[in-house]
């Protein structure tokens, strides 16, 4: 059986996916437990002391100036977390949950947050078991943290809150019983190494990446099925343009571009037609390299955050046991994930406009050489695939509202104490929505490309569009007449969103760029 194993250092975006998406179990890794018992120890010495510890012997925020008993310590864990309780709106997804399990475990695993083994545990054991708590998605603003959401996490594993098992919401208590897991009792600084970090902003961040790399790579293969249904030119892929602007994305979009349309026969017809005067393709075409390739970078970028934000100490204060310091800093601060997943969202934004521009050229007359307009036969008393366009540019347009940037976004709270924060929560959730509607509108121009093509039969298109039109072909039929789209909208959407499509092609041409080995799920992150 496969397993993803924690030990606060090696976590990947990847392995991430697995465990949200595809469930796969969890284990601890056996040199965690040594590391968690050294750092709860030294905890042991600090209450010993009578010492005076923001969080273990004193109250939050700007309650940290009044000291509390160590009589007292149990209590202050527990009304902490029930405290924070104050998340609003509707819950994560499933997988967003475990996902936010598993940061969190991974989290405690690096040994700076000063817990006793049993609290990892069980909260591993409540992963591999699938109760998940019910998080509502709204109330943080990424600092300190993702307080709220990470309390009503922290709830269930204390027998209080929400949690669904088995498919059903129930109360925490019952879940736990359900599931025949005992909660915990929460001990000096344990509840706000639970509740401290960025593990909500981050989950989220990671999914949204998932998504996010599979549209750009599916973008390209739209891109190359477009090309070929309008009878472009592959010259602005060659090497030589790019070597003289070699950003790393533009590269390796124009290389995917080659790739997929290797021994096409339609390119070479390109301008065959005799009252074709082309010169160069329109932009949308001529410019995939420049445009794919520029989101591209965003998303190297936010990938390069998350894979460091995952294996990171993020909560407060920090434990360093071998050093004796306790030390009060801001690593909860969202400010990097914030400032990526704005990025991210920017990205896509115009890498779905892009898309639908394409998908314009196919259905405008004016534009599509010589296909039928709307690509239908008998236009006018059928509309084709006009509002499949129209359902597009919505989605591009509430984009363009999405990708205003939230990090850039402060406002103060806890009297003052918290007077800066990220707002990456607010960052995370936009890059979701708009990987979600990007991915529909690439979809949308996988759809159209894959309809216009019926019409260049007779000339072999490039290996990876020919694998891409039979693929989308299982399960969308040719239209012949007008049927409601929204079924077959769905349906390519989800063969972006689990990875089958890119997988299919990439069975074929090899590896599409940036190379990685994003797991291929049943159940897409879109419905």
């Amino acid at each position: 059986m496969r397993k993803v194993i924690i030990d606060g250092n090696s976590l990947t975006p990847e392995r991430v996916a697995e465990v949200a998406l595809n469930r796969t179990r969890v284990e601890i890794a056996p040199e965690v437990h040594e590391r968690l018992a050294a750092g709860r120890a030294y905890i042991g010495r600090l209450l010993a002391q009578h010492a005076v510890v923001y969080g273990i012997t004193t109250g939050f925020g700007k309650f940290s100036e009044v000291e509390i008993g160590s009589a007292e310590s149990l209590e202050l864990q527990r009304n902490l977390v029930l405290s924070h309780c104050c998340g609003l709106g509707d819950p994560l997804s499933a997988g967003c949950t475990r996902a936010v399990m598993l940061l969190r475990a991974n989290v405690l695993a690096k040994g700076f947050s000063g817990v006793r083994p049993v609290v990892l545990e069980t909260l591993v054991q409540l992963l591999n078991q699938d109760v998940l708590p019910v998080i509502p998605a709204k109330g943080s603003v990424g600092a300190s943290g993702d307080l709220a959401p990470l309390a009503h996490l922290t709830a269930v594993l204390i027998g209080e809150g929400e949690a669904t098992y088995k498919g059903e919401r129930m109360p925490g208590a019952r879940a736990l019983a359900a599931a025949g897991v005992m909660p915990v009792t929460l001990e000096a600084k344990e509840g706000l190494a639970l509740i401290n970090g960025t593990q909500v902003m981050t989950a989220q961040g990671v999914l949204a990446l998932r998504l996010a790399e599979l549209t750009a790579k599916a973008a390209d293969i739209a891109g190359a099925m477009s090309l070929e249904a309008l009878r472009g030119t592959d010259a602005p892929y060659r090497p030589l343009t790019h070597r003289v602007r070699p950003h790393p994305g533009q590269q390796a979009a124009a290389r995917n571009m080659l790739a997929l349309l290797a021994g096409s026969e339609v390119l070479p017809s390109h301008g065959s037609v005799a009252s074709d005067h082309k010169v160069q393709d329109s932009y949308s075409l001529r410019c995939v390299p420049q445009v794919h390739g520029a989101a591209k970078d965003a998303l190297a970028f936010a990938r390069q955050v998350l894979e460091v934000e995952i294996n990171s100490a993020t909560d407060n204060p920090l434990i360093f046991a071998d050093e004796d310091q306790v030390i009060s800093g801001g690593n909860f601060h969202g400010q990097p994930v914030a400032q990526a997943l704005d990025l991210a969202a920017i990205g896509l934004t115009y890498l779905a406009g892009i898309s639908e521009r394409r998908m314009e050229c196919m259905l405008d007359p004016a534009t599509s050489d010589h296909l039928p307009p709307f690509l239908t036969l008998k236009g006018g008393l059928n509309s084709g695939l006009m509002i499949a366009q129209v359902a597009a540019a919505a989605l591009v347009s509430e984009n363009k509202v999405l990708a205003h940037p939230a990090c850039v976004d402060s406002i103060p709270t806890s009297a003052n104490k918290e007077d800066y924060v990220s707002m990456g929560a607010h960052a995370a959730r936009k890059a979701m929505e708009v990987a979600e509607n990007a991915c529909r509108v690439v979809a949308i121009e996988l759809l159209c490309a894959a309809q216009a093509l019926e019409f260049r039969r007779g000339l072999r298109p490039g290996r990876g569009v020919e694998v891409a039109h039979e693929l989308i072909r299982r399960y969308v039929e040719p239209l012949e007449e007008d049927r409601p789209l929204s079924p077959d909208m769905e349906s390519v959407s989800r063969l972006v969103a689990s990875g089958e499509l890119v997988q299919a092609v990439e069975e074929e041409v090899g590896s599409l760029e940036p190379t990685d080995t994003w797991p291929t799920v049943l159940t897409p992150q879109i419905d």
